[in-house]
């Protein structure tokens, strides 16, 4: 009776010794043969392939729905912990907002009170009029723009051209339907302005660049990178507090402003007018025949 399984064992051992000897060669040859047989027939593979896809597609699918699961899972997780990260930020942003709202508040009461007090007369408000940006005149050495608006719309040489951000530059030049804008970068502009918490009074100068420069710096004042610039109002052409920039760079090669507006994406132009008349007046323009008596005058004089 124990003989048995032991003649059992001993018939099968060899067996299982030659199918594992056996096994890796012939699993090779299937693949080889397999490839000789798809080169053959390529309609054959194409249909043994879609059959075996079809058949492992649901052991497939099976597998990768817990996978799936597991992955939506994580991230909600994700996003739970973002949008918690988010409500903490905004609620500091709240409170900031909040504090700097009773500030300015504070601000408003006293700055009405103080102006109670000193009697002060506000100026008028400004008449504006909005014109499209039609051409870009600017090249290597000027930098100026053309609106669809001119004298028949009431633009006047010289009025202020702002956006949004802050000033672009001064009406230079009218037409009966266009203006022309003379862009603070240009190498022609010239504007007063103020920089930093103690309002120094520099000019800021266009450099047919996009970073014009501040000049006339007045001696023992400093301008530090980050400082706002603004209009002064001094000398008549802009009033103050218009935003103009802040300064970039302050090194050897000057100081360097970065303005507010960026001129290749100007569109609509909103045009100013403070009633402000300048440094210098301008002559009065004079009719043909007005000039013709005056020369008239004249020549009788002498």
């Amino acid at each position: 009776m124990q003989e048995g399984p032991r003649s059992v064992y001993r018939i099968a051992q060899p067996i299982k010794n030659l199918a594992q000897r056996f096994a890796y060669m012939g699993l090779i040859v299937l693949a080889v043969g397999m490839m000789f047989l798809g080169k053959v027939d390529v309609l054959l593979m194409d249909s043994f392939r879609a059959h075996v896809t079809d058949a492992v597609a649901p052991i497939l699918g099976a597998v990768s729905q817990p996978v799936q699961s597991v992955a939506r899972a994580v991230d909600h997780v994700r996003e739970l912990t973002d949008l918690r990260k988010e409500n903490a930020r905004l609620r500091e942003n709240e409170a900031r907002l909040l504090q700097w709202q009773g500030a300015a508040r504070r601000l408003e009461a006293e700055n009405k009170g103080l102006k109670g007090l000193l009697n002060y007369v506000p100026g008028p408000e400004p008449s504006f009029i909005t014109a499209r940006v039609i051409a870009d005149t600017g090249g290597a050495f000027a930098h100026s723009l053309i609106l669809n608006a001119g004298a028949k719309d009431g633009v006047t040489k010289g009025q202020a051209a702002i956006t949004g951000e802050g000033l672009v530059g001064r009406i230079a030049g009218i037409g009966f339907r266009s203006a022309r804008v003379l862009l603070i970068t240009d190498l022609n502009s010239r504007i007063p302005v103020s920089a930093g918490p103690n309002r120094t009074r520099v000019i800021l100068a266009g450099n047919n660049s996009d970073k014009p420069k501040l000049i006339h710096l007045p001696s023992g004042e400093t301008v530090n990178v980050g400082d706002r610039v603004v209009t002064s109002g001094h000398g008549g052409a802009f009033p103050p507090g218009l935003a103009v920039g802040v300064v970039t760079a302050v090194d050897e090669g000057g100081i360097l402003v970065t303005p507010f507006v960026e001129r290749n994406r100007l569109e609509y132009i909103r045009l100013l007018d403070f009633g402000l008349g300048g440094i210098l007046p301008l002559p009065e323009s004079k009719t043909p025949d007005e000039a013709v008596q005056g020369k008239g005058t004249r020549t009788r004089k002498r």
